[in-house]
């Protein structure tokens, strides 16, 4: 087990307490485990079974691999059930404790590529699993929403509380993610009102570190991928738009709070509101921890990269500090310097040599 993985699920687990004794001896799902979110799951339910928990978590995971990049998983799933295929199908007929829906495709490259699929996973899909669930000895289930679904608020609405509205496209490039996920909520919400479900809405503000691929073609690991590949960053904006990046081990650590003693139909904002970030400073906090790498503007070969982006991005977590006590300890430089050399470790990264 990589020591900063080892080290964040140690910690995650020791934020949580009490809480953590929740999982002791249940049966959970997750839902799209090779991706960003879930496999951060799959390590932290190894390391509670491990070090934590007197009766294991009985864990089954399912993974469509939709968008099939490498899989950083294997090692954390030796006790584990895994089953590939689509979730609707795969959904075994049997009763879970704690349901963690992973699945989805998160990154803007990749759900522009994928419309249909994206949208399809975020709603449809989400529906009809929902009407195939055998709820009734469900504990909590966990539906990842999105910071998306606010749009590009006004500048009185930053930071953005959970009961904005939102200031989205319907029918721009991004509206497959942002449209559906807002759809997914309305699912969610109906759920529970009308089924009694214990479904809780997380809606993740721009979390990062490992297991988030380099190939992933989000800001983070495209510019730590220039950055050593290349010995040289590019920017596809003007370096001003900004984001309140969240450390994973924070993150995590929140939307486990959200499934374990969030309320049932109730969306979360999580994230870190304590720094905001312009993508010129993110940009020369990675070339100054790669090692004074060049930082340089270009155009994006995407045509839509920049339509609908967002200028600004920043929580409000009064909701989740008053009634899931969480609070984000990371910062930006600290987690960085974590996902950077989680990223060397993993693909060998090795720093391009300028030529002067």
């Amino acid at each position: 087990m990589h020591n900063i993985v080892l080290e964040d699920t140690r910690n995650i687990a020791r934020n949580l307490g009490d809480l953590v004794q929740k999982f002791e001896g249940a049966k959970v799902l997750i839902t799209g485990h090779q991706g960003f979110l879930g496999a951060n799951y799959v390590a932290l339910f190894h390391t509670l079974n491990q070090e934590f928990l007197k009766k294991p978590v009985e864990l089954t995971c399912i993974d469509s691999k939709i968008v099939d990049l490498e899989d950083h998983t294997n090692e954390y799933l030796k006790d584990a059930r895994v089953l590939y295929g689509d979730a609707l199908e795969m959904l075994p007929d049997e009763k879970f404790d704690y349901i963690i829906h992973c699945a989805g495709i998160a990154s803007p490259t990749f759900y522009r590529k994928y419309p249909l699929e994206t949208i399809d996973v975020n709603a449809i899909g989400y529906w009809n699993m929902l009407h195939k669930l055998d709820p009734e000895n469900l504990k909590g289930f966990l539906y990842f929403s999105t910071s998306e679904i606010y749009g590009d608020p006004a500048a009185n609405q930053i930071p953005t509380q959970e009961d904005y509205r939102g200031n989205v496209s319907c029918t721009g490039p991004r509206a497959c993610y942002d449209e559906s996920k807002r759809l997914g909520e309305t699912i969610s919400v109906s759920f529970a009102k009308q089924k009694g479900m214990p479904i809780k809405i997380a809606r993740p503000f721009n979390v990062y570190g490992p297991f988030m691929r380099l190939g992933d073609k989000r800001v983070i690991p495209d510019f730590v991928k220039f950055a050593y590949e290349e010995g040289a960053i590019k920017m596809f904006s003007d370096g001003s738009p900004t984001r309140a990046f969240c450390y994973t081990s924070d993150a995590i650590e929140g939307f486990t709070r959200v499934l374990l003693i969030g309320e049932p139909g109730r969306s979360y904002n999580i994230g870190n509101d304590t720094q905001e970030t312009s993508m010129l400073e993110l940009a020369n906090n990675v070339s100054e921890l790669v090692g004074d790498v060049e930082v340089s503007h270009a155009e994006s070969q995407e045509k839509d990269y920049l339509t609908d982006n967002p200028q600004r991005r920043l929580p409000n977590l009064e909701r989740a500090r008053t009634e899931l006590n969480y609070t984000p300890k990371v910062n930006v430089k600290d987690g960085l310097e974590r996902i950077i050399n989680w990223y060397k470790d993993t693909y060998n990264l090795q720093k391009k040599e300028t030529v002067s």
